[in-house]
């Protein structure tokens, strides 16, 4: 049973683990002298690329493949952008010490888009990996 579930699994794992990263606060953790520019948009790309594939991973496998690649692209972008839309609200209402920003969002959305983008192309005529099972 958990082999076949593991796309699932890991991508409520990972919902699960970015809203604890981005709802609570970590401020009282020395991460060290290291700045490196923009981290923290880097970080938010990333974090939604991989919600992105997780996403589509986890409908072809609860939909055994037969919901169309392009559906399910198109849920896995809208709620990645919703998601991470929502979590920039509620860090502006429910806490004190994160603050929602414009740039996280844009990040977001990036981030959303080059994981559908990569999903598509890896399920794409020339892969070996096909869409269906």
């Amino acid at each position: 049973m958990l082999k076949r579930n593991i796309y699932t699994i890991l991508f409520i794992g990972w919902v699960l683990f970015l809203t604890t990263l981005s709802l609570f606060s970590f401020s009282d953790l020395d991460t060290g002298t290291v700045d490196i520019p923009y981290a923290d948009k880097i970080t938010h790309f990333t974090f939604y690329l991989i919600f992105s594939v997780g996403g589509c991973l986890a409908l072809r496998e609860r939909t055994k493949g037969n919901m169309d690649l392009g559906k399910a692209v198109q849920w896995s972008l809208f709620t990645a952008i919703a998601y991470g839309i929502i979590i920039e609200v509620l860090q502006y209402t429910l806490t004190e010490d994160r603050m929602a920003e414009l740039g996280d969002v844009i990040a977001n959305t990036l981030g959303a888009f080059a994981g559908v983008l990569l999903i598509k192309w890896y399920f794409s005529k020339e892969r070996p990996l096909k869409w269906k099972f």
